[in-house]
């Protein structure tokens, strides 16, 4: 490894130790100046603990996004680690949009069990550690949890929690490791939910006995598979498949998408039409085939599912 390639690292070890210094004397949770390190590239508006706070209508619209589109837009930022795969679903044909509210648990250890415990009470949380991220929720949070996988008396989320979480979230879960009360979850209407696997126990959390899993990251970077999540980016779950996208790209990836929906949606029905060949249409829309597509827009402007303001913007930036 040359110089040049080690250089980035070392410049970024300050930021690194003293994130890790104020979580050390903070107990769990990320600190608000923290979070906004971590997060320089979102200029809007904010949670009052820093977390980003994408707008309610980018997330109405990310909802017809598909994976696809928003893996191509990322791409094309740089951003090739942010798609995880392999989970088992609740309300399956459902989609999961919210804004990332994360937690992180390791194996359970007594005395950072104790130590944690203690700066709870400080901190005027109650009762145990599993309950006190969900207590922090908000309307159109997704609770991103990472927990190692666990599966026998690991899950720390049951119907209970679930209910919970659906009432102050709306939302449900991405949940790196095992959860119980399967049919007690499905009960929840829209409870749309992303998880490992499923065991009939629950996690143990008495440092004095039994104890497996230790809480010890509230809003810090986690991680679900090969996916770094922070607080805040934007979650996007469907088809079996999450997808976790940056805050400052999240209008990005919705605009492209609209954009490929539209076009889309114009070349099917000029090929049920039988206008233009597959060919034609499969290819580099020639002069012709773009000047009817801007026509196609301006007629069915109020019957598009795409905001009509979005399809007013996308037409000014045509020259056809």
């Amino acid at each position: 490894m040359n110089n040049k390639s080690v250089a980035p690292l070392f410049r970024n070890l300050p930021i690194l130790v003293l994130i890790c210094l104020n979580l050390s004397i903070q107990g769990q949770q990320i600190s608000k100046n923290d979070l906004l390190i971590l997060t320089p590239n979102w200029e809007g508006e904010r949670f009052e603990d820093g977390r980003p706070k994408v707008p309610d209508e980018i997330l109405n619209r990310m909802k017809f996004v598909t994976l696809e589109e928003a893996w191509s837009v990322l791409k094309g930022e740089n951003y090739t680690n942010q798609f995880e795969e392999g989970w088992i679903t609740i309300n399956p044909d459902s989609v999961l949009v919210g804004r990332a509210l994360t937690a992180t648990f390791m194996p359970g250890r007594p005395d950072v069990q104790r130590v944690i415990n203690q700066q709870g009470q400080v901190d005027g949380r109650i009762k145990s550690q599993n309950s006190w991220p969900i207590d922090m929720l908000v309307p159109r949070d997704v609770y991103v949890v990472d927990q190692f996988r666990a599966h026998i008396d690991g899950p720390t989320i049951g119907d209970n929690l679930g209910n919970s979480i659906y009432a102050k979230s709306g939302n449900g879960i991405v949940y790196n490791g095992a959860i119980r009360d399967v049919n007690g979850l499905k009960e929840i209407g829209s409870f749309t939910s992303f998880y490992r696997s499923y065991h009939p126990s629950h996690h143990l959390n008495n440092p004095d006995g039994r104890l497996n899993t230790t809480l010890v990251g509230i809003n810090t970077p986690t991680c679900i598979g090969q996916v770094m999540v922070i607080p805040g980016d934007v979650i996007l779950g469907r088809d079996g498949g999450v997808m976790v996208i940056p805050p400052h790209l999240a209008e990005k990836v919705v605009k492209i998408s609209e954009v490929i929906r539209l076009r889309d949606m114009f070349g099917h029905q000029r090929l049920r039409e039988q206008r233009y060949t597959a060919g034609q249409i499969d290819s580099r829309w020639s002069d012709d085939i773009e000047r009817d597509f801007s026509q196609w827009l301006n007629h069915h402007i109020d019957e598009l599912p795409v905001p009509k303001e979005q399809i007013q913007e996308l037409l000014k930036t045509r020259t056809w």
